[in-house]
């Protein structure tokens, strides 16, 4: 199936390049307005509705027609001159927000290219309504509600130009302005970002050119291949976006940035496997035509590309089990992109190749030209394999010394942007905090249904009302709010803690749930909701899943390799060193977030996402490494003189490619809120290419010999290295070449 697929590509790689051009051209038109019918803003979606906070969602959307896509902006208005609201300036405020709620904001358009009339269209006329007004009347708050998730690009301009409406209108009034809330704070840290950003990211992408400039000696070899890869992302996005249609998933709105970054990233690397092979070839065989050789290249490579895929496709796949909405679509949707992503690898890659042939690599003409030097992958190769034990016990004192930061880990919930201080909208909220409780612009809301036919009253409620007021932690208790039916009631209560904290959540989920099942009234079922009640419940979904899908996880990808490896041993060693891999990236996390830098601890979604990365991808290079070494030992010689061989030809690509794959993960850390993921993705990826692939495993595989193969072991022959063009040397057996 693999060669047929590569063959064909390589015969008629016009007709394929047409073909995935087409398609990445429409998809690319079409994926925005599809991923905007397939994701949801609202964390408590994705719980199940066993847990108390998805009842309290649903009750409020069914009962008081809450609209699940809403955001919420608390808007402070306070003189100018710092005196006391009179009750003719409150009129005033009430009526310019009347004035605004009339007015339809308009989403900002960034240039008028045809692209952008291919994004969703975000206008949209906000519901605006007074919140509450500070006990010495310094300042009034309002309401805005919104629709949208935070992070939607068009989301954020429409607030910018709310914003910017609601200052001119009210400064005109004599009034100032402040704007709190998670869109607020999300839109001021992406603006204090912006150049940053922007620089950032060109950096990363100029130094993937440069290095496959540096690497290859050639501007074709590094800009065409970055083509195609952005084309199969164009159709895979495409492809999971049809995909959750058709199924009725739904995905979080991160979701497709995240597909975007993992796609270029084992692209690049699949692709870099391809191109060192395909070269490596041409050299051994200079009179061999360039279409040939990427057809052998493409088979044989394909194999082990194929492999690392379906530990990818495994590893994420396994989310579907998971209890928690967002991984649970969030595992689906990448596997589905993968498999794109390998039947891309396997068909337009393999096309180009055919098609560029010897010109791929130009303008360099010594790139294909003669033997080159022992380099320094032939020095590591030489180094590992004659002091295997010593770089053992090497690269594993260092993953464990890093692992060791795991010691006292704590998971952090946090859902704020990215935590920093300094915004207005956080400057906003500690004006609200001097004088108001800290939840009034995020309250933790009890809702209470009749279950026994009856109609609910305040009065029938005072108790459970009163019992809140005791609570402490509880700054203030609203009036009771009953729905049109008078079947369902809202009790927002405004914590003194910060919502976003740990303190807010515990207290939810404790002191406040614990008042709520003591004194809800007979005949009446009652929950408790709000950002801190979600997440709350959050972190024990995401505790139960972690539970399942790590050995879940792991056994689907020794399955893989059991298969592919057709090896009892092996497997057992590549997962033991890609699992301390894991411990090492995580602990030195937790050690620079935690300890160092004295965060509550590392993000609620880390430890799982961290583990399906860097165990599946850390996985590829595994295999590519091991795959080329039971190759080299099928050839006469010493198994250590096969290592060492599978050692130098593989570190060029691996090394390349794991820092390739770590640049692209370090791109997330200009994005608000990603710090530590970038920072885990980064360094794990480079543990694993460098440490794991080209040192831990070949060093075991020297020490091991033949026998790291049981039952099966590789056995060389005679001619061993004649059965196989695509991976005949151009040099005596026990020779061994650098690139």
């Amino acid at each position: 199936m693999i060669r047929a697929l590569t063959g064909y590509s390589t015969r008629r790689p016009w007709k394929v390049i047409a073909l995935w051009a087409v398609l990445g051209v429409a998809l690319s038109a079409l994926t925005p307005t599809l991923f905007d019918r397939v994701t949801q803003n609202q964390a408590g979606d994705f719980l199940p509705r066993s847990y108390d906070s998805a009842a309290a969602l649903h009750i409020a959307k069914e009962r008081f027609g809450a609209n699940p896509d809403a955001t919420t902006v608390t808007v402070l208005v306070a003189r100018i001159d710092g005196k006391a609201l009179s009750p003719a300036d409150q009129k005033r405020v009430e009526a310019e927000a009347a004035k605004l709620g009339k007015r339809r904001v308009i989403m900002p358009r960034e240039d008028d290219g045809p692209q952008q009339f291919l994004i969703p269209d975000r206008s949209q006329t906000p519901r605006i309504a007074p919140a509450m007004t500070a006990p010495d009347r310094s300042f009034e708050l309002l309401s805005v509600e919104l629709i949208g998730n935070r992070a939607d690009k068009g989301v954020q301009g429409v607030y910018r130009t709310f914003r910017e409406a609601a200052r001119t209108q009210f400064s005109e009034a004599g009034m100032r302005t402040g704007f709190t809330g998670a869109l607020a704070d999300t839109v001021d840290t992406v603006d204090s970002r912006k150049t940053a950003t922007t620089v950032g990211s060109g950096l990363i992408m100029g130094l993937i050119i440069l290095l496959n400039v540096l690497v290859f000696r050639s501007v074709l070899a590094a800009l065409l291949p970055l083509l195609a890869v952005a084309v199969i992302g164009f159709v895979a996005a495409g492809a999971v976006a049809g995909a959750a249609m058709l199924t009725g998933l739904k995905l979080d709105a991160s979701t497709p940035g995240l597909i975007n970054v993992v796609l270029f990233g084992i692209g690049i690397d699949y692709l870099l496997f391809l191109l060192f092979r395909f070269r490596e070839q041409l050299r051994s065989w200079p009179e061999q035509s360039a279409r040939e050789v990427a057809a052998q290249v493409s088979g044989r490579v394909g194999t082990a590309i194929t492999s690392a895929a379906l530990t990818i496709v495994a590893a994420f796949a396994t989310l579907g089990v998971a209890t928690f909405g967002q991984f649970r679509s969030m595992g689906p949707a990448i596997a589905v992109a993968v498999l794109v992503m390998l039947l891309g690898s396997l068909t337009l890659l393999p096309a180009l190749l055919a098609a560029a042939g010897r010109k791929m690599f130009w303008p360099s003409r010594a790139a294909l030209r003669g033997e080159p030097r022992d380099g320094r992958a032939a020095r590591l190769g030489t180094l590992v394999t004659r002091r295997p034990l010593m770089m053992l016990t090497a690269s594993v004192a260092l993953l464990a010394a890093l692992a060791a930061g795991l010691i006292g880990i704590s998971m952090d919930y946090g859902q704020g942007g990215s935590g920093a201080q300094t915004t207005a909208a956080a400057a906003a909220a500690a004006e609200i905090s001097r004088t108001l409780p800290a939840g009034v612009s995020d309250p933790t809301s009890v809702f209470v249904a009749a279950t026994d036919g009856g109609t609910l009253t305040a009065d029938r409620l005072d108790g459970l009302s009163r019992a809140l007021t005791q609570v402490k932690g509880v700054g203030q208790v609203a009036r009771t709010v009953l729905n049109k039916d008078h079947r369902a009631a809202r009790i927002d209560l405004y914590p003194t803690a910060d919502p976003q904290s740990q303190q807010a959540r515990d207290l939810a989920s404790g002191p406040i749930r614990a008042a709520v099942a003591q004194h809800t009234p007979a005949g009446t079922t009652a929950h408790v909701g709000g950002t801190p009640a979600i997440i709350a419940d959050m972190s024990a979904a995401v505790d139960h899943d972690l539970t399942i899908v790590f050995p879940v996880a792991a056994a689907l990808i020794a399955l893989i390799l059991l298969l592919l490896l057709r090896s009892l041993l092996a497997p057992v060693i590549l997962m033991l060193s890609v699992g301390l891999g894991f411990a090492a990236t995580l602990g030195a996390a937790t050690l620079l977030f935690q300890h160092v830098l004295g965060k509550p601890g590392v993000s609620f979604a880390l430890p799982l996402v961290l583990f399906l990365f860097v165990v599946a991808l850390g996985t590829d290079y595994n295999i590519l490494i091991t795959d080329r070494i039971r190759e080299e030992m099928r050839r006469p010689g010493t198994a250590r003189a096969a290592v060492a061989r599978a050692v130098q030809h593989t570190t060029p690509a691996i090394a390349t490619a794991g820092v390739v794959l770590a640049a692209t993960f370090a791109s997330l850390i200009t994005s608000p809120g990603n710090e530590q993921m970038a920072f885990a993705m980064t360094l794990g990826i480079m543990l694993s290419a460098l440490v794991v692939s080209l040192v831990l495993v070949p060093a075991l595989a020297a020490l091991l010999g033949r026998a790291m193969w049981w039952p099966i072991r590789p056995r060389p022959t005679a001619g061993g290295h004649r059965q196989d063009r695509a991976t005949e040397p151009a040099q005596e057996p026990d020779r061994v070449t650098a690139y």
